[in-house]
């Protein structure tokens, strides 16, 4: 398998996001896709040729990063403000290190945390689903996390928050779709089941260890994308399968404890970045003992 045919599924899985965004959050959604990725791909475009590198366009990994960079973000950003993330994402986390492959943290997500932290208050304006079909997407309304966070009451069903129709960002809103995309993607073998069932199960764990509402911490915020599409990336994730639990294991940990402490009501972003960054150690510490080989004495 190419890299171009790996990323190509990635496109094809995301579609389903892609169409639920622009059924809940209209005709701007699919302006600030476009927006995004054409960011992205221009800046990966222009900072080869300025390197003196190849063009690495025609492998669609800058496309693939500019939809998921997209579909953290909320439908009523200023479409400048992606631009701003496209060129984060693409020349200051992936080439500036190499290119594809060389990155030690997710492009799309460091990205959405710099855009957090720049623009907190835009990052932070949820428009209401279906808002732009009765004149309403210029109100916001908040997460359902952030309801939870604040200790107030919901007004959605678990079946708003499986179909989506909630505020949030645009792809990470509905549940159906990322669980297609990411079935897709097991079935067509790009990326394995281990880390994103070891995640979802380990939120299941610690949610309900805390008390909290199990299927509120699964079906809202980023945590399906970010269990599918994210986490899963090939770069910033370990190898074996040893390296893949307990990679897991950290993002469900430590994005329970963020939704739980931290003063941000989703942990979904930061969590995996950090696991990203222990990735190396993690390597380390679970790497496999090649057949035959003998474990050396502790005086050796």
């Amino acid at each position: 398998a190419s890299t171009q045919r790996i990323m190509l599924d990635m496109i094809i899985a995301l579609c389903p996001a892609l169409i639920a965004s622009f059924v809940f959050f209209g005709p701007r959604a699919l302006i600030l896709v476009a927006v995004t990725v054409l960011s992205c791909v221009l800046s990966e475009y222009i900072s080869r040729k300025v390197m003196k590198r190849d063009n690495t366009v025609p492998d669609l990994s800058c496309i693939v990063t500019g939809l998921l960079l997209a579909f953290n973000l909320p439908v009523s950003l200023n479409p400048l403000m992606p631009v701003f993330g496209g060129v984060v994402a693409i020349v200051v986390v992936k080439q500036m290190f190499g290119g594809i492959g060389q990155n030690f943290v997710n492009p799309a997500l460091t990205a959405r945390i710099i855009l957090m932290n720049s623009f907190p208050a835009d990052m932070s304006s949820w428009t209401p689903a279906f808002g732009w079909l009765n004149g309403t997407d210029a109100t916001t309304t908040a997460t359902p996390l952030a309801v939870l966070k604040q200790g107030g009451e919901f007004n959605f069903s678990y079946m708003d928050w499986f179909l989506g129709s909630t505020g949030g960002c645009l792809g990470e809103t509905c549940a159906l779709a990322l669980i297609l995309g990411g079935i897709y993607l097991i079935l067509r073998r790009v990326i394995s089941p281990v880390i994103p069932v070891t995640y979802l199960a380990t939120v299941t764990v610690i949610s309900l260890i805390a008390g909290r509402d199990p299927l509120v911490d699964l079906l809202t915020g980023g945590l399906m994308i970010g269990a599918f599409f994210m986490a899963t990336d090939y770069t910033t994730s370990p190898i074996n399968k040893a390296g893949k639990v307990v990679f897991a294991v950290g993002c469900g940990l430590l994005t329970v404890l963020i939704r739980l402490y931290g003063s941000l009501p989703e942990g979904v972003s930061f969590a995996i970045v950090i696991m990203n960054i222990l990735v190396p150690l993690i390597e380390r510490v679970t790497r496999p003992r090649p057949f035959g080989e003998k474990r050396r004495a502790r005086h050796e």
